[in-house]
């Protein structure tokens, strides 16, 4: 079963507590949040957070169990996304 938007700001948002994530990065994943939780079609918001979420990935300042968690939400987005654009 794949997870639903709201499931996946939720894993969003428990990165956003973790202060061992850099400012720079809980940012940028405090800005793919808010495009999850608004109010534009379920497309764009996937699309938005996606590409907000990869420009944060590489960044060596990020430490080791965020990046996998990262990787994890825009998985999530990405099968969300794809389901999406089967229906």
């Amino acid at each position: 079963m794949s997870m639903k938007i709201p499931e996946i700001s939720a894993m969003v948002g428990d990165l956003l507590d973790d202060t061992t994530i850099p400012k720079n990065i809980r940012r940028a994943l405090a800005e793919a949040k808010e495009r999850l939780d608004g109010e534009d079609e379920d497309s764009v918001k996937i699309s938005a957070a996606i590409y907000i979420i990869e420009s944060i990935t590489e960044d060596i300042n990020m430490p080791s169990h965020a990046r996998t968690q990262v990787w994890a939400i825009i998985s999530a987005l990405e099968s969300l996304n794809e389901q999406g654009q089967n229906d």
